[in-house]
């Protein structure tokens, strides 16, 4: 099986949502749709769904044109970040839904019920009402509605944003053991770039509804081909700075210049923009080699483990990710240390020239 999109786009209201895309998904595959809010996830599962018609381009569904399909005609499932179930029906019963209309013999229901209820942590509350559970507890309804109806097509749209931390891990965990057993295709809209790596598969990235790159989740997380995927597929977001390489030397947009070391040194003499994320933006230096910058402090955000400092270098806003409580007087002025084996170099087209030889 594979669903297929062959330069689909949408406009609402004169205003493009999805700029024309090829997409390929194969069966029993997970794909992450990681973007921003308003990035044009949602709208891309709904023409996947055919819950909306494409303005241009065709959707193939292996090899039948489904263009214009209905979604009432396709075997998909679906669950948003706002919950559905039925509130006149138990948990139990909006499990088991679509099951009976499927004509499931009563014993094999009552066995997939139980088991998507003691995936989802809802066994005890089988008998209940989804008026008389919390809002988390809804959701995980939903989603084993979804699990047990064996569609061909399984479109989750931020599913667990409404969980409890412990159990967003605990099905981060097991979902893509779910999704390799069901042999469907799976697609999983989030805004989180650690909830894309830790799910695997293929991950699409979206800006303003464009899909800037599609691939393994690990090779478009190492390997951004722009810049834009970059700051997509980094959270905190990717911090970048331009410089100009000529001969031995890094001529910064300030006026510094820094000695051109390690794969910098074997750029072209010409305009760059270089990109690294904010684990890799350290308070102290690690290495002789090391790049040096001083910066000043605007905000600390510290959540106990780790430490956000938020940086001005020139016009630039940079973030640095540190380990620990590192309480910093906002305005003052330190150094921050990089190393170049650990920068990506882009050209002034933005696209990607260098990557560092172990991206993590």
């Amino acid at each position: 099986m594979s669903l297929v999109l062959e330069q689909v786009s949408k406009i609402v209201d004169r205003k493009v949502h999805i700029h024309p895309v090829d997409l390929t998904l194969e069966t029993g595959t997970l794909n992450v749709l990681l973007g921003p809010t308003q990035a044009g996830k949602t709208s891309l599962m709904r023409l996947m769904a055919g819950l909306d018609r494409p303005d241009s381009g065709r959707i193939w569904w292996n090899g039948q044109d489904v263009t214009g399909k209905p979604v009432q005609q396709r075997n998909i499932a679906m669950v948003y970040q706002q919950f559905i179930n039925y509130p006149s029906l138990s948990v139990y019963d909006n499990i088991a839904s679509p099951l009976r209309l499927r004509g499931i013999p009563r014993n094999e229901i009552s066995k997939q019920v139980h088991k998507a209820a003691e995936l989802l942590k809802l066994t005890p509350l089988l008998k209940r009402k989804p008026l008389e559970l919390s809002g988390g507890q809804q959701q995980r309804c939903a989603l084993a509605r979804a699990l047990v109806k064996e569609a061909d097509l399984v479109l989750l749209d931020e599913p667990l944003a409404n969980l409890d931390y412990k159990l967003r891990e605990e099905l981060r965990e097991e979902l893509p053991r779910i999704f390799t057993e069901s042999g469907a295709i799976f697609v999983y809209a989030t805004t989180e770039p650690t909830e894309a790596l830790l799910l695997g598969g293929h991950t699409a990235a979206l800006w303003e509804g464009r899909i800037t790159q599609f691939g393994p989740t690990l090779a478009v997380y190492r390997h951004p081909r722009d810049m834009t995927t970059a700051r997509v597929f980094s959270d905190p977001p990717m911090n970048f700075l331009s410089f100009t390489k000529s001969g031995h030397q890094l001529q910064l947009d300030n006026a510094q210049q820094l000695a051109a070391s390690g794969p910098l040194a074997d750029l072209a003499n010409r305009s760059f923009h270089a990109g690294f994320r904010p684990d890799r933006l350290t308070l102290q230096p690690l290495s002789e080699h090391d790049l040096c910058f001083q910066v000043q402090v605007t905000v600390v955000e510290i959540t106990g483990s780790e430490s956000f400092v938020h940086l001005r270098y020139g016009e630039e806003r940079w973030v640095a990710l540190a380990a620990g409580i590192h309480e910093l007087r906002p305005g003052s002025t330190i150094p921050v240390y990089l190393n170049p084996e650990q920068v990506y170099v882009f050209d002034t087209e933005q696209q990607l020239v260098i990557a560092p030889a172990l991206a993590a």
